[in-house]
């Protein structure tokens, strides 16, 4: 089994290897101990860089090779999982099952197009054995129903492997770029000149009605979340057994299609694991350490809880909330996603990540601004006023949900909570 796999990122328009992954012991999953080395003309040209320059924020560029006991921890938001994970294992042969010793075949194979602008190179090459009459485009019609020109083409490569081996959850998604020409090609296959729009296509999965109404409320979720004033890039598309997503990782300018560096918090917070817990304390520790304007990213974080805890979106650990970091130094939180009412989940989610303290999964907030003061220095009357300012347009929850048409049992579930949190919000313009 080859034990190097090679780095791509997309630096001024152009794909360029920047940095090799030495993996001691393959077999071992993503618990292998591995070297990460940056090339060293990269690493002259940008030196100590952690903003989009550099692999992750915890990772700055260097001369020197990094040890890391595990896979240096971006290297896990490249690998497959979920529902990719199982359509690549199939693919490619492998036993299908959820043990770590098929993790470096995938990421190799599967790395190729992944969130964010870096890449795995071996698994590029896996993509070009695809034959190119998959290159076809779709009409939106033809997705939305799952046609059969379009099951039919895909099917005989993994359906889910050629569109979105790297996109992690357990919906079935795929990476769709919307042509110039109005049809819809995977990702990987549409020249960037051609490309007008990137989408992130979410498919409803099995017949639970608790799993389709979170599918079915995702798009107003997200609408609720714009109106919350969150940080909310476009407005999903719900059609038929289809969520169109618009992607904030592309963009496309007068001078090509941007790609931009996205990092979930868990590598954010330097740490290679699946299903770690990391407290919202020091993940807001992080924050005041990293980004560009830590008061506006910590009180963003803030208000996300805040929402998650009100609307039930339990679902919060740290591979569902990102980092991005551009080319003039700034890093922030990007835009909200995954945010549906996930207490339907039939399989009972639990809130993962927490405060410190006083968070038995509806947390005490004053207790909460003391905390985040401890860790960031951030004077609690400044998060006091943040919040207080807030509070009349919290207040019209029940109103947004309503207005965006959510199901009453969702209303009846959320009206409690967003009623208890407006007590606390209000004792902190006296306390």
């Amino acid at each position: 089994m080859n034990n190097l796999c090679t780095i791509q990122m997309f630096v001024e328009q152009q794909w360029q290897t920047i940095a090799t992954v030495e993996c001691f012991e393959p077999q071992h999953g993503w618990e292998a101990g591995t070297y990460t080395g940056y090339e060293t003309d990269y690493a002259l040209e940008y030196l100590d860089r952690d903003d989009a320059a550099a692999l992750s924020w915890a990772l700055p560029v260097s001369m020197l090779p990094i040890r890391y006991d595990t896979w240096p921890p971006f290297l896990i938001d490249l690998l497959p999982q979920g529902f990719g994970r199982q359509e690549l294992l199939k693919h490619l042969g492998l036993r299908s099952n959820t043990q770590s010793e098929g993790d470096w075949p995938l990421l190799r194979a599967g790395a190729g197009n992944p969130i964010g602008h870096l890449r795995v190179l071996e698994a590029v090459h896996t993509l070009e054995n695809i034959p190119s009459h998959i290159r076809m485009g779709f009409t939106r019609d033809a997705i939305i129903t799952r046609s059969d020109d379009f099951l039919e083409t895909l099917a005989p490569y993994g359906l889910f492997l050629t569109g979105s081996s790297g996109v992690q959850g357990v919906w079935p998604k795929l990476l769709l770029t919307e042509a110039q020409d109005g049809l819809f090609y995977l990702d990987h296959t549409l020249p960037d000149q051609s490309a007008k729009k990137h989408w992130l296509v979410k498919f409803s999965r099995g017949q639970d009605t608790q799993l389709r109404k979170i599918f079915d409320h995702e798009a107003a979720y997200m609408a609720v979340a714009q109106r919350l004033g969150l940080r909310v890039h476009g407005e999903l598309q719900k059609e038929g057994n289809a969520l169109f997503i618009p992607r904030f990782d592309r963009s496309v300018t007068v001078t090509g299609v941007k790609r931009h560096a996205q990092e979930s918090l868990e590598v954010f917070c330097d740490q290679a694991d699946f299903g770690v817990t990391i407290s919202h304390n020091n993940i807001c520790r992080t924050l005041a350490q990293a980004c560009t304007n830590p008061m506006i990213e910590i009180v963003e974080y803030l208000k996300r809880d805040i929402a998650n805890v009100a609307m039930g979106n339990k679902d919060n650990h740290t591979r569902n909330t990102a980092i991005t970091r551009n080319w003039n130094g700034e890093v922030r939180l990007t835009p909200l996603f995954d945010f549906a009412p996930m207490w339907l989940h039939p399989d009972g989610i639990a809130r993962v990540t927490r405060w410190d303290r006083d968070d038995g999964g509806d947390p005490h907030w004053l207790s909460v601004l003391l905390q985040i003061e401890e860790v960031t220095q951030i004077s609690i009357a400044l998060l006091k006023q943040y919040l207080v300012d807030w509070l009349p347009i919290f207040k019209q929850l029940p109103e947004f949900l309503q207005e965006e048409g959510m199901d009453s049992t969702i209303i009846n579930y959320c009206r409690p909570r967003i009623e208890a949190i407006c007590l606390q919000l209000e004792s902190l313009a006296h306390g």
